[in-house]
């Protein structure tokens, strides 16, 4: 069983030169983009139709939104919004990851040169560490993850 290489990454605290080069140096052929939100002005280069272009001109690179990934509105917003606790959320989102089953809709090879997008400068209070982490075990450690 060959592993499965997959990094994620983060848009804010970065520039475009910055984030896009990172995804180069990596191999990235593929921008899973696990954001439940991914229009906002707030977003920059990193709006969806913006970022799918600059994937493909810059660096070769498919884009693809999968919501399955993301967390509810309502789960977020507990979060973010009203400032909530990480536990809880982290707890919610594995739950909701698990009610999804995430792992049996999605096929591992797809995420093989696959880099999960999220909003979040750092893996360490971002959801699409949640993700990687779940697949992992669920998948019984097929995935070799980095965090650019």
């Amino acid at each position: 069983m060959d592993l499965l290489r997959v990094t994620t990454i983060g848009f804010t605290k970065s520039s475009a030169a910055h984030f896009f080069g990172r995804l180069r140096a990596a191999g990235v052929r593929r921008v899973m983009d696990v954001r439940l939100h991914n229009t906002s002005q707030l977003a920059g280069f990193a709006k969806a139709d913006d970022l799918a272009w600059f994937l493909k001109s810059l660096g070769g690179i498919d884009y693809v939104h999968e919501p399955l990934l993301a967390p509810t509105a309502d789960i977020l917003d507990a979060f973010k919004k009203r400032k909530g606790d990480w536990r809880l959320y982290e707890r919610q989102f594995l739950d909701l990851m698990q009610s999804r089953r995430i792992e049996t809709t999605l096929a591992p090879d797809a995420f093989d040169g696959t880099c999960l997008l999220c909003s979040e400068a750092t893996p360490h209070h971002c959801h699409r560490r949640l993700v990687v982490d779940y697949l992992n075990a669920k998948w019984h450690g097929r995935l070799a993850v980095e965090h650019l």
